[in-house]
């Protein structure tokens, strides 16, 4: 296996290194830099926005551009994280935090540089990882039968649920509306139309495309419009020395290398995703670090972790993808809704019937690290003053892209007042904090799930006890009830603590009708 893999590998690298398509890896590095440093927006939204404009494209190209355009992404919401506090993603909050206050002590350029270093050297481990992890884990399964698949969805569906977020009622709710749509069309064993309500358009289902677009794109423009009237953000300027100092080095490297263990670790796992390999690092490295009062105040390790774990996590979350079919995350989602434009079913047998495709694209992971920072270091004070576009034209422009997008696909208004109808809903779910990773899981897994599901009872005459047969399955299974009943014990053990807190200082004579010192800061 060794030397197939590593011939395979050469391949890869053979193809990723043609003129043509290192042009079209520095060209997604350059547009998901470009979009990602515009303020709010994330890898998932650059993706989404741009998924429809590489129809056209031959699939190698698409995916060397979907590989460069989160790179550069992931990168650009670094860069309003720490000059404007305004992180791209969730897994970037902890960015903001310390990148922010570093760069309001005059070191935005050092904290810049501490990011795009760890993310090349994130990246590459964790796509080592990834090359020699996938053949193996490609064995496993294919050792799964229906049962398994299904349960490793329902793993899937619980942990991002329950890890999102604030409230598990919203991330359920969230889930429920992405299942539901996912589930709009013909039926595919009775024939008979489901939730179409009469339109014929519904028939074939709502495209993955349109719902990604419409709760990314549309949603975070309309969103981002209202955030912007209630009061604008401010860049910090970009000055002083860019590049970190020895003393700063002894600082960062052990925290890019625990970072980048945690994020593919997380990643790679069915409840994969970079929340909480970020958090997880960043809660280590201040217990591990001898500067803890620096922590909140801008302490390098405390940034070089956890954007060593967001850098790394995708090459985890890959690993799932492409050997079990499973998106873990919202860009992981993203990224297979494109594979099924191209007809291209991830799964165990991905490595044998798309080899020539798989292996290029994990190659230009290794090639969009190096260009991520080959490009961007001299680019740094442009992408800067790209965050002076005023919000009106950046929000209008987001919408104008997005709707000729979603035209250019079937040139169908009737696509377009969909997406603009999930654009108006995901606005909502941002209003009210519903989590939209579930969503997204829910309508791109819906009918996968809901085809193992009856596949499984086929083979089992109806008996729902066959999920329970297999010992894998009733453990994944197992593992999922523990996923979404653990939130609520240890939500109910903090009120109560909190209780027994409060009963503390009431007997300490502050009285029950006094405000904390901490409540208004949430």
């Amino acid at each position: 296996m060794g030397g197939d893999l590593f011939v395979n590998l050469l391949d890869g690298f053979g193809t990723v290194l043609q003129p043509q398509y290192l042009v079209y890896g520095a060209l997604g590095v350059l547009i998901g830099t470009f979009v990602g440093v515009l303020p709010g927006v994330g890898p998932p939204l650059t993706i989404a926005l741009l998924l429809p404009l590489t129809y056209t494209f031959e699939p190698t190209a698409a995916f060397l551009v979907f590989g460069g355009i989160y790179f550069g992404a992931l990168y650009g919401g670094s860069i309003t994280s720490v000059l404007m506090n305004t992180p791209g993603e969730s897994s970037q909050v902890v960015t903001a935090i310390e990148g922010y206050a570093m760069a309001k002590s005059g070191r935005a350029g050092v904290a810049l540089s501490i990011s795009i270093i760890g993310a090349v050297i994130a990246g590459t481990i964790a796509t080592l990882g990834l090359t020699f992890l996938s053949p193996v884990l490609v064995e496993v399964a294919s050792q799964l039968r229906a049962t398994d698949y299904f349960a490793l969805m329902v793993f899937a569906f619980a942990s991002v649920t329950a890890l999102v977020g604030h409230s598990l009622v919203r991330g359920m709710l969230s889930l429920f509306i992405g299942l539901w749509a996912g589930l709009i069309g013909i039926d595919f064993v009775s024939g008979d139309a489901r939730f179409t309500f009469g339109i014929a358009q519904l028939s074939d289902g709502i495209d993955e495309v349109l719902v990604v677009i419409g709760l990314f794109a549309v949603a975070e423009a309309l969103y981002g419009a209202a955030r912007t009237l209630a009061g604008g953000d401010t860049v910090v300027p970009l000055t002083g020395r860019f590049w970190p100092n020895r003393g700063e080095l002894r600082r960062v490297w052990k925290p890019w290398l625990r970072g980048s263990g945690l994020g593919f670790t997380f990643g790679a796992l069915p409840s994969g995703g970079a929340e909480i390999p970020t958090f997880l690092s960043y809660g280590l490295e201040k217990r591990l670090s001898k500067n803890k009062k620096e922590f909140g105040k801008g302490a390098p390790e405390g940034m070089a972790g956890p954007e060593a774990a967001a850098s790394a996590s995708f090459s985890g979350v890959m690993v799932p993808l492409l050997t079990l079919g499973i998106p873990t995350s919202a860009t992981a989602a993203i990224m297979l809704s494109a594979f099924q434009i191209y007809n291209i079913q991830p799964g165990p047998r991905l490595f044998e019937s798309s080899g020539t495709i798989v292996w290029p694209l994990i190659a230009s992971f290794y090639i969009g690290n190096i260009l991520l920072f080959v490009i961007n270091i001299p680019m740094i004070r442009l992408w800067v003053k790209i965050l002076k576009i005023p919000a009106p034209f950046l929000f209008s422009g987001i919408l104008v892209f997005a709707t000729l997008g979603v035209y250019s696909i079937r040139n169908s208004y009737i696509d377009l007042l969909m997406v603009y109808a999930i654009g108006a809903i995901g606005l909502l779910m941002r209003r009210y904090d519903f989590p939209i990773a579930p969503a997204i899981l829910g309508v791109i897994l819906g009918p996968l799930v809901e085809t193992q599901f009856r596949r499984a009872l086929e083979l089992g005459d109806g008996d729902f006890l066959v999920f329970l047969q297999r010992p894998f399955s009733a453990i994944v299974l197992g593992l999922a009830a523990v996923m979404i009943v653990l939130p609520l014990v240890s939500r109910r053990f903090g009120r109560a603590r909190d209780a027994v807190d409060d009963g503390d200082v009431d007997a300490a004579g502050l009285a029950p009708s006094e405000p904390s010192a901490t409540s208004d800061t949430k």
